[in-house]
């Protein structure tokens, strides 16, 4: 028996199912290709002058054209970072610091990444001024709310377009309008967006908005912040010159790379990925929908790889263990938070009850899941439900 399982106890023969793409996503084979021959000769500094050196910076230009491709923005307005999060980190920041009185009010909401509501927090113990807009129970952002807290002392209007939990997208577009009439500039985490459904920062009309290549695909370690041309932003991470002085640091070019090409498969492949992993999506959650007690969290406009789901008498930590050592990968929620005792922020502020919050879990889909998983993972968790929902009636009786 022991030497069937590895490390932590896992049964080395279970099929593993891995529906937790929100977290990450697996490195594409086609991406890795892409990368390895800048892995193995491809050591230049894109800033050097000779021949090395400029291999490296075509090598740059080529991925910012296609990340640019991917979103409607110019090559120009493409800085890369090193995450999503520091993408994050760079908009607020980059904004606070250009911010002058009497406009440097930043105006976020309850259910945004930590990457964005953390920063915010910092920013605020710092003594710029915060506020944020509350979601209603559906999990979309409350417009009226974001009207009443939009003035002429606001700088900066910050609003993800797909939650990470739920799913839901979000109305962008509109809190743009909101912001204009009041000379705001609005930053976009669209993280959880970008590759999934069609993202045209023109259209959206946000002045800078984050993308992380290890969500469609990608290698972890290197992301994107779009930066329309004219918006004022003070660079968060100094030194060099790099991203025409916008973000310092020697270039990553493999992990650029791999970006890029990951950028360029999600424009390609997206519209019919999407009809199909929604059509997995919707095949999933109507099985569990089925069990008694199950509840979908989150109503509205989707990415077509999530829901997120609550199941009432369980426990949603021990369930994704219980799930986890049958084969079967989904979370609690952002993968940020792993380890949290809080529970989630963004259920809470969409004022589920407590006992719901607890009890629910999230599932994303991605490109290597197939029906036959998505089959198996619902009866996975119908037998991980019915056992947990025992376990605890026994419990109760004996106490």
């Amino acid at each position: 028996m022991a030497g069937r399982y590895g490390k932590g106890g896992y049964n080395r023969d279970v099929s593993r199912i891995y529906l937790d793409h929100n977290a990450t996503t697996p490195l594409d084979p086609r991406v890795l290709e892409a990368m390895l021959p800048v892995l193995r000769e491809g050591f230049g500094n894109p800033s050097s002058l000779h021949w090395f050196g400029q291999q490296a910076r075509a090598a740059v230009d080529i991925a910012r054209e296609q990340v640019a491709s991917l979103i409607g923005a110019s090559p120009g307005e493409i800085v890369f970072t090193a995450s999503g999060t520091e993408a994050d980190n760079t908009a607020l920041r980059g904004s606070a610091a250009a911010a002058r009185e009497p406009r440097r009010k930043i105006v976020t909401t309850t259910i945004e990444h930590h990457a964005v509501m953390n920063t915010a927090k910092a920013l605020a113990e710092e003594g710029v001024p915060v506020e944020s807009v509350r979601a209603g129970a559906g999990g979309v952002v409350d417009l009226d709310d974001l009207r009443a807290k939009a003035d002429a002392r606001t700088a900066l209007v910050a609003m993800m377009l797909a939650n990470n939990e739920t799913g839901i997208v979000e109305p962008v577009a509109e809190a743009v309008r909101v912001a204009r009439e009041h000379g705001a500039l609005v930053h976009c985490d669209a993280v959880q967006a970008v590759g999934k459904i069609t993202v045209d920062v023109r259209a959206l009309d946000v002045d800078t908005l984050a993308l992380s290549a290890h969500k469609i695909y990608g290698p972890k370690g290197v992301g994107a912040l779009y930066v329309k041309r004219g918006t004022r932003l003070k660079a968060f991470v100094r030194g060099g010159s790099q991203e025409r002085n916008r973000r310092a640091g020697t270039e990553n070019v493999a992990g650029i790379v791999g970006l890029g090409r990951a950028a360029e498969l999600a424009r390609e492949e997206m519209a019919g990925e999407a009809a199909r992993l929604a059509g997995l999506r919707d095949r999933l959650e109507a099985r569990l929908l089925a069990l008694p007690g199950a509840l979908r969290n989150g109503e509205g406009p989707r990415v077509p790889n999530t829901t997120n789901l609550s199941f009432a008498e369980v426990e949603a930590e021990s369930l994704v263990m219980a799930l986890d050592m049958a084969g079967l990968a989904v979370s609690t929620g952002a993968a940020c938070a792993a380890g949290a005792v809080e529970p989630s922020h963004v259920l809470r502020a969409m004022g589920l009850p407590l006992e719901r919050v607890q009890a629910s879990l999230r599932f994303s889909l991605g490109r290597t899941t197939t029906a036959e998983q998505v089959d198996r993972a619902a009866e996975i968790v119908a037998e991980a439900v019915d056992r947990q929902r025992r376990m605890a009636r026994v419990y109760a009786k004996k106490a």
